[in-house]
């Protein structure tokens, strides 16, 4: 086996797949990428059994073989290098030998036949989204899933398609966000939850990727294909909430205030809130927001007043902050629409500006009980 790969653009593809390989694999081939030189190309894959991600890239070679080799080592390796070309070559003493311009370093291998065979679909149902348009569902719904591994089925994201649009759901009981697509579609109804892992690899690799991914899955597995790259993952088992009971219908009382400056008070006036609830309150009467907090352990109080639109009684609620500034750091608009029925139901927010033909978010966020 010999082959010849720029320095550069291997490190680029090791560092992407890199995500997959966990610090403690119960197995330890797990720790290795598996290198599939088919001539003129360089397969590599890593996997972690749940989640498997392989990409390929174009290499001077014309051989046929397969080669585990262990990745901190390559990787750390790599990243010291300026730009050149690499030559790997299988040695008889049972180590890939790396040549660069002024150097040899020799790797022991493990057999690629020793490396778990790559999950393959049977009979999968199969949609196509714009890389970008996926990416930005992602990122809008991942960070509300949950860390719970009691509940396996709200720690991912609930993927629902049909006829009409693709959803995109993540909830932790706190709060939720739901993501609609009205520009695309799927020929049939499916209904499944992906993890985490492989979302946040997407999230990361089809930031600005505005070719199409196709989507295949069946009952067990997902499958992400897009340029020459695939991530295949094995789906959470279970059934989903029913997520549209708890999105309040009737909320009356409806904000509206500049994102920036409502992020900007909240991530603020927190800092002297209670270190445990994370509390605030949120007093609207006429055009004043009234953002305030106390640590009663500490004598720590803050207060700001905003301006604002609004529409509806005056109302006084409580909402834990950490969750505000997540869901108002994942959105884009300019303005934002928090609406509300009472001080004990969900506050739901919304972009303003937003093309509704094209796409949809709702974030709903539960309140947390006013120490009056």
């Amino acid at each position: 086996m010999k082959f010849i790969v720029s320095s550069e653009i291997l490190l680029k593809e090791l560092q992407i797949i890199g995500g997959i390989v966990n610090s403690t694999n119960t197995l330890p081939i797990l720790d290795n990428f598996l290198f599939e030189i088919n001539n003129e190309r360089l397969v590599i894959s890593a996997s972690d059994l749940e989640t498997t991600m392989s990409t390929s890239i174009s290499i001077e070679s014309t051989n046929t073989d397969s080669v585990a080799l262990p990745a901190r080592i390559l990787i750390d390796t790599l990243k010291t290098f300026a730009e050149q070309p690499l030559t790997f070559i299988k040695t008889e003493s049972n180590t890939v030998e790396i040549i660069a311009n002024n150097g040899k370093y020799a790797l022991s291998y493990v057999s690629g036949d020793d490396f778990p065979k790559l999950i393959s679909l049977k009979d999968p149902s199969k949609t196509e989204i714009k890389g970008d348009v996926l990416a930005k569902a992602i990122n809008s719904t991942v960070f509300a899933s949950g860390n719970d591994d009691l509940r396996p089925i709200m720690t991912g994201v609930f993927f629902q398609f049909n006829s009409d649009n693709l959803n995109f759901v993540a909830t932790d009981a706190h709060k939720m966000v739901k993501y609609s697509r009205f520009d695309f579609t799927a020929n049939q109804n499916a209904e499944f939850i992906v993890p985490k892992k492989p979302l946040q690899l997407l999230k990361g690799v089809l930031s600005g990727f505005n070719e199409n991914v196709t989507i295949e899955y069946n009952e067990s597995n997902a499958q992400f294909m897009f340029g020459d790259s695939k991530i295949t993952c094995r789906l959470i088992d279970g059934k989903y909430p029913n997520y549209e009971a708890v999105i309040p219908k009737e909320n009356p009382n409806k904000m509206i205030i500049d994102r920036a400056v409502f992020l900007n008070s909240v991530k603020r006036i927190s800092i002297f809130s209670n270190k445990t609830t994370h509390q605030i309150r949120l007093k609207i009467a006429g055009t004043s927001l009234h953002i305030s907090a106390e640590d009663f352990d500490y004598n720590n109080k803050a207060d700001e007043r905003l301006d604002c639109e609004y529409s509806g009684e005056d109302i006084q609620i409580g909402f834990n902050s950490r969750f505000l500034v997540e869901m108002l750091n994942n959105l884009d608009s300019k303005n934002i629409q928090l609406a509300m029925s009472m001080p004990n139901r969900a506050g739901l927010i919304t972009p303003v500006e937003i093309n509704e033909d094209k796409e949809k978010i709702t974030m709903l966020v539960m309140p947390v009980m006013l120490n009056d």
